[in-house]
């Protein structure tokens, strides 16, 4: 059997141990090969845990180690931008976790500055990697359910954690940066469109200071896409695209289960029916897919420039939340 494509993983990530590791770990393409946290007996401990070969104390001590073939950076939303140049200067491929900076000017210096040291880069919407998104497109740009009118997204978990970066705007927290961004995404994705003008209202925690609820709309002309999102809420999520001649329904379009097939919904004038896809770890087909397009010096299977673009839509959000009126992208 070929070597396995060896990944390097920045910081000791919630998000790292409670959805991905497990799908890498049974890979027949990857390896997690190493991990590196500020705290060496942190990234001792983690690495024992998951069975990791290599641990540092330090994040640029993992970037440095030439048997690594790629960087997963899942650091909080304000380290992406910074670690994407440094493992740019390292000549390492990273993926990124989103949103991929701050604001889309960040975003774009980043991204330009790993395309001058020809490094490839890209964001992690791991979503685009399971069959149930690849099929709803397929559905959506056959015309099956007509020209696409409306699209609904509803987003919600409840964190009340002071301590939790997501609660912290220095961290790039709130709603807006840590799943609003989904709904941004789903929403370009299916269209492959940009929004022309947005427009959003919120709520702010008044100790946190970030938004912890908001609602609103991407104006694509003949389309709008809408969305509910919520920190502080039941946890839910779905997806509804209404077109002139049916209507689909992705039920869990973001936290799909790894080990159950996911679900669409579609009804048409001549009925209804449920397409059953997977099952599949998303994440796993994420890695792979982008570790597979750096070994063998491909495109990666997202352009960077799609994270620049989503970002200029969050801060078109944000401008209208602080104006009250509508905001062009």
């Amino acid at each position: 059997m070929a070597e396995k494509i060896k990944i390097g993983v920045l910081g000791i990530s919630g998000h790292f141990q409670l959805r991905v590791v497990t799908g890498l770990n049974n890979s027949d393409v990857l390896e997690v090969y190493a991990v590196a946290s500020r705290n060496i007996e942190k990234a001792k401990s983690f690495a024992q845990k998951w069975n990791i070969p290599v641990f540092y104390g330090s994040y640029q001590e993992l970037l440095n180690d030439p048997d690594i073939d790629f960087i997963y950076n899942p650091l909080p939303n304000n380290l992406h931008a910074e670690w994407i140049k440094k493992a740019a200067d390292a000549g390492k491929a990273i993926l990124s976790e989103k949103p991929a900076a701050l604001n889309s000017k960040e975003a774009e210096e980043a991204i330009l500055y790993a395309k001058e040291k020809k490094v490839p880069v890209m964001e992690a919407f791991m979503y685009k990697f399971h069959p149930q998104w690849i099929r709803a497109k397929d559905i959506v740009k056959s015309g099956e359910i007509g020209k696409i009118k409306k699209i609904d997204i509803f987003f919600s978990y409840n964190n009340n954690d002071a301590s939790n970066i997501r609660n912290k705007p220095e961290t790039g927290g709130g709603a807006l940066m840590d799943i609003g961004c989904y709904a941004i995404s789903v929403s370009r994705f299916l269209l492959d469109a940009e929004p022309e003008k947005v427009l959003m209202f919120s709520e702010r925690d008044p100790d946190f200071k970030i938004d912890t609820f908001a609602i609103g709309t991407l104006d694509f002309g003949d389309t709008k896409s809408t969305f509910t999102i919520g920190t502080q809420m039941f946890p839910a999520q779905k997806v509804e695209v209404l077109g002139t001649k049916g209507r689909l329904v992705i039920p869990i379009p973001f936290n799909m289960y790894a080990d159950v097939p996911a679900e669409i919904q579609v009804w048409m004038g001549i009925g209804e029916r449920t397409i059953n896809c997977g099952p599949v770890d998303q994440y796993t087909a994420e890695f792979e897919a982008f570790g597979k397009a750096v070994a063998e010096g491909r495109s990666v299977p997202v352009a960077p420039e799609d994270a620049i673009n989503n970002m200029k839509v969050i801060d078109a959000l944000f401008a209208s939340e602080k104006s009250g009126t509508w905001a062009e992208v």
